[in-house]
C-alpha cells in the first residue's frame, strides 16, 4: 500500500528560541517545538519529569466524597468489591486499588470482580451485581468502566449496593449514573487539569488521595507505578502531561524495583535487557490481555497481586500459553476476513468496513479490525455473536473519531463506549443491517479524503552524519514514547546503497547499509520491505524514512535505523 509522506510544519520562532536556550542540534530543537516545548523551562519540565508536577487528586470532582465513603466503609467493616474491566487497563487498575486497600487496612473485608468477556460482556454486568448482592457487598468501586452504565448503577442501588465510579471514557453528560461519586476528569464541570488519564491512572489518583488523608509515605503508592505505566502504554492514551510523568517513573520502577508479575513475565519472555515502553506494549500487554481474550481475566489480577515466586511463574506460564492460542485464532480470523473482503465486490467502494460472523472469537475481534486496516485503510468494525447479541470492536484511521461516528448510531445499539481511535459495542442482531448502513453513511459524510489514505508523518529532515551517539543519547531522553510523543521519525534524502551491502533477509526483510557521501554510513533493518529491494539495487539515490534506536549484538552496541519506507529520490 503506497503511503503519503507528510513533513510536519513547525513554529520556526519556537525552534530559534529553543536553539538559543539549549544550544543543541537544530533537528532536536525542531523535535522539541513539535512537542509544544517553547523555552528552557518547558524543556526542563519535559526532560526532567517530577512527581511534584502531578496535580492534587482532590481537584478531581467527586474525590472528597469518594474518599470519605471508602473511609466510612473501612471503619464500619462493610464489604467492599473492586470491579474492573478485563483488559490491561482494567486489570492493572483493579490490582492497584485492591492491593493498596488490602495492604494498608488490616482486617478490611475486600474482594475483586472482573466480568467474563463472553458470558457478561464489557462493563458492569447484571450478573456481576447479582454476585455482589449475594456476597453482601455494600460498596463497589468500579475501575475503567461504569460511566455508561446508568441502568446497571440503578440496578445495583435496588440491591442495596452503593457505587463509586472511576472511569476515563467519555461520559454522556445527559445521563450520568446516579453513583455515590464519579471520578472522571472528562466530566464537563471537573476542575482536574489533566483529562487524559488511563483508567488505572484514575485508580492511582484515588489511592494517592487515600494515602494523603492517612498520612502514608510516598512509597505506599509509588510501588504501583510500574503497573500504572503498563496501563498507560497498553491503553494508548496520550503520552504527555501527567501520563508522561507517571510513565517515566513507572518505567524507572519497572527496571529498578519491579513487581513480581513483571519480573516473571520478563523471565518467561526470555528478556535480559531493561524494559522499554514498547516492551510493555508488545511483550507484557498481549500476555495480560490474553487472559480475558481466551478465558478469564481474573488470572491476570491473580498474577499482579501474587507474592509467591513459584505461583507467580505458574500464572505467567498460563498467560503465555493463552497468548500463543490467541495468535493462532488471530491469524485464522484475519485470513477469513480478508478472503470475505476480497470477494465482496459490492463493498469495494465503501468508506468503512463492517464484518460479522457469528463463529468468530470475541476476544480477538479488535485485533483483527486493526489487521484489516493494514490492508483496507478505512474505519473498521469486526463483530461476532455472544450470548444472543452481536458484539464487537471498532478501530479507526488517522484523523477520524470513530467513537463519535458510533455515537451517531447509538439508537441502534444496546451498549457502546470507547475513544477517538477504538470502541466497542453490543446490539441486537435484528439491528445489524441498519447499523452497518448507518455507520457507512456517517463515515461517508464526515470522513476527510486525506483520512482514507495511509500517511507517514515525518518529524524532521536530517543528514546521516547527524545521527551520532550524542544525538541519539538526547533522543533517548524523549522517552517514554506514545501518542503525542511518538518516537521521532526522520527523513534523509538522496542516500544510496553502500557498496551493495544491503540484502534481503529471511525472504521478507531488508538489512540496509546506506550512505550519504563517502564518510556517512548507517545500517538498519526494514521489516517486511523485501518488495522494495529493487529501489536499493537500482544504484540510483533514494529517500528514506526511519526511526533510530540501539542495536545490541554479542555485547556490542551500535546505532541503527528502523526503516519505515523508501522511494526513489526523483519522487
Amino acid at each position: 500500500m503506497t503511503k503519503i509522506w507528510k513533513l510536519k510544519q513547525v513554529d520556526e520562532t519556537a525552534v530559534a528560541r529553543i536553539e538559543k536556550d539549549l544550544r543543541i542540534h537544530p533537528a532536536l530543537c525542531r523535535l522539541l517545538a513539535l512537542r509544544g516545548i517553547r523555552d528552557y523551562d518547558s524543556a526542563k519540565a519535559f526532560f526532567r519529569p517530577s512527581l511534584a508536577h502531578l496535580a492534587d487528586p482532590f481537584l478531581m470532582k467527586g474525590m472528597q466524597t469518594a474518599v470519605r465513603r471508602i473511609e466510612q466503609a473501612i471503619e464500619q467493616g462493610e464489604k467492599i468489591m473492586i470491579y474492573g474491566d478485563y483488559d490491561v487497563d482494567g486489570t492493572t487498575a483493579v490490582a492497584v486499588v485492591y492491593s493498596f486497600l488490602k495492604k494498608n487496612n488490616p482486617g478490611i473485608d475486600i474482594s475483586y470482580y472482573v466480568p467474563h468477556r463472553y458470558r457478561e460482556g464489557y462493563g458492569i454486568s447484571a450478573a456481576g451485581i447479582d454476585f455482589a448482592a449475594a456476597e453482601g457487598i455494600q460498596l463497589m468501586i468500579t475501575l475503567d468502566c461504569g460511566i455508561k452504565s446508568a441502568d446497571k448503577i440503578a440496578y445495583a442501588a435496588s440491591k442495596g449496593i452503593e457505587i463509586i465510579i472511576c472511569d476515563h471514557h467519555t461520559p454522556d453528560e445527559a445521563q450520568l449514573p446516579e453513583a455515590v461519586a464519579i471520578l472522571n476528569p472528562k466530566q464537563s464541570d471537573c476542575a482536574y487539569p489533566y483529562k487524559e488519564l488511563s483508567g488505572c491512572g484514575i485508580g492511582y489518583k484515588l489511592i494517592c488521595a487515600l494515602a494523603g488523608r492517612a498520612g502514608l509515605p510516598g512509597e505506599a503508592t509509588e510501588c504501583y507505578l510500574d503497573l500504572v505505566a503498563t496501563s498507560i502504554a497498553a491503553d494508548i492514551v496520550p503520552m504527555d502531561g501527567e501520563n508522561r510523568v507517571l510513565a517515566y517513573y513507572g518505567m524507572r520502577r519497572a527496571n529498578e524495583k519491579p513487581c513480581l508479575a513483571l519480573q516473571t513475565i520478563k523471565e518467561i519472555a526470555g528478556m535480559s535487557r531493561s524494559f522499554t515502553i514498547s516492551d510493555l506494549v508488545f511483550i507484557v500487554a498481549p500476555r495480560i490481555n490474553a487472559a480475558g481474550r481466551m478465558d478469564d481475566a481474573r488470572k491476570a489480577i491473580e498474577l499482579f497481586i501474587e507474592e509467591d515466586p513459584q505461583r507467580s511463574r505458574e500464572l505467567a506460564e498460563i498467560l503465555h500459553a493463552d497468548n500463543f492460542d490467541r495468535k493462532e485464532v488471530d491469524k485464522s480470523m484475519t485470513d477469513e476476513a480478508l478472503d470475505i473482503l476480497q470477494q465482496d465486490v459490492a463493498a469495494a467502494g465503501n468508506r468503512s468496513t463492517v464484518l460479522f460472523r457469528p463463529h468468530w472469537h470475541k476476544g480477538v475481534v479488535g485485533i483483527v479490525a486493526s489487521r484489516l486496516i493494514d490492508h483496507y485503510y478505512r474505519p473498521t468494525i469486526v463483530l461476532t455473536e455472544s450470548n444472543g447479541k452481536v458484539t464487537g470492536s471498532a478501530r479507526s484511521v488517522t484523523g477520524f473519531n470513530i467513537y463519535e461516528a458510533i455515537h451517531q448510531c447509538g439508537d441502534l445499539l444496546e451498549n457502546y463506549g470507547g475513544h477517538y481511535f477504538a470502541a466497542g459495542m453490543t446490539l441486537e442482531r435484528e439491528n445489524l443491517e441498519a447499523f452497518s448502513r448507518r455507520f457507512e453513511q456517517v463515515v461517508s459524510e464526515t470522513i476527510l479524503p486525506a483520512s482514507l489514505k495511509p500517511g507517514i508523518e515525518i518529524d524532521v529532515e536530517t543528514r546521516l552524519r547527524d545521527i551520532t551517539p550524542g544525538f541519539y543519547n538526547i533522543i533517548r531522553q524523549f522517552e517514554p514514547f506514545g501518542p503525542t510523543n511518538l518516537r521521532p521519525v526522520f527523513i534523509s534524502r538522496g542516500v544510496t546503497d553502500h557498496k551493495g551491502y544491503s540484502r534481503i533477509v529471511k525472504e521478507m526483510h531488508i538489512r540496509f547499509v546506506v550512505c550519504q557521501g563517502p564518510d556517512c554510513v548507517l545500517s538498519g533493518i526494514g521489516f517486511g520491505m523485501a518488495d522494495k529491494f529493487g529501489i536499493l539495487s537500482s544504484g540510483r539515490p533514494f529517500d528514506i524514512i526511519y526511526t533510530v534506536d540501539e542495536n545490541e549484538w554479542n555485547g556490542n552496541k551500535s546505532i541503527q535505523m528502523k526503516v519505515i519506507d523508501i522511494r526513489p529520490s526523483e519522487q
